[in-house]
């Protein structure tokens, strides 16, 4: 099994859920999630401002809390911000109405900077991206948030966090298994900042080389 690349049989058990972006264009959709904070945020930003890549970063509210500087340098760099829960809550071992609630608090707290456009009129939602944290979702969670939210998964694992994969081996792999319309993941936190910080800047150069091109969620 590719370790890099989602299992095949993901996305036919979980159809509703949006796992690689369908076009016969090279272009890969990055992502960052866990974020924001100083440093790795800080460091990603500019990594992308280098080659004008605009990406979707799944922000913990409480994050955004307490890093409301670094969130505003995500929203004027022209990024999309994406809810990836308050408390970064695994919704297997979560309640349902525990779970909901904190993607709201999560929203809210986007909702304290006047440079984030919210999609649509309402604050809960109304298609706002929603990355479940440790990719761990119930059926009861996604029936409940699939008419506010656009639940977005992924194509590619960078596995950038795992501090037992060499950078060389992330950034191979990672390589690798990418493909048209992929949505990569990577971690703008502290645990992934080593392999972060290695990969980034290589697979960006990659993927210019190779001819792609950069969307967002």
């Amino acid at each position: 099994m590719n370790l890099f690349r989602t299992p095949f049989f993901l996305p036919w058990l979980y159809p509703r859920l949006t796992w690689r972006v369908p076009t016969s264009e090279k272009k890969v959709f990055l992502t960052f999630d866990d974020g924001p904070v100083p440093g790795p945020t800080t460091f990603v930003l500019a990594t992308l401002q280098q080659v004008k890549a605009r990406a979707t970063f799944f922000c913990i509210g409480d994050n955004v809390r307490k890093h409301p500087r670094v969130f505003n340098e995500i929203l004027q760099a022209g990024h999309v911000v994406g809810n990836h829960t308050f408390n970064h809550l695994k919704g297997w071992n979560t309640p349902l109405q525990l779970y909901l609630d904190n993607i709201q608090q999560c929203t809210a707290a986007f909702s304290q900077h006047e440079n984030w456009i919210k999609p649509g009129n309402q604050l809960a939602g109304n298609n706002i991206a929603f990355r479940p944290p440790y990719g761990r979702i119930t059926r009861a969670q996604i029936n409940a948030l699939q008419h506010h939210y656009r639940i977005v998964m992924w194509d590619v694992l960078t596995n950038d966090y795992d501090k037992s994969l060499s950078p060389e081996r992330c950034l191979q792999g990672t390589r690798q298994a990418t493909r048209p319309g992929s949505i990569v993941v990577f971690h703008d936190s502290y645990k992934a900042e080593k392999n972060l910080t290695y990969v980034l800047p290589r697979y960006l150069d990659y993927l210019q080389a190779e001819g792609y091109t950069f969307g967002v969620l």
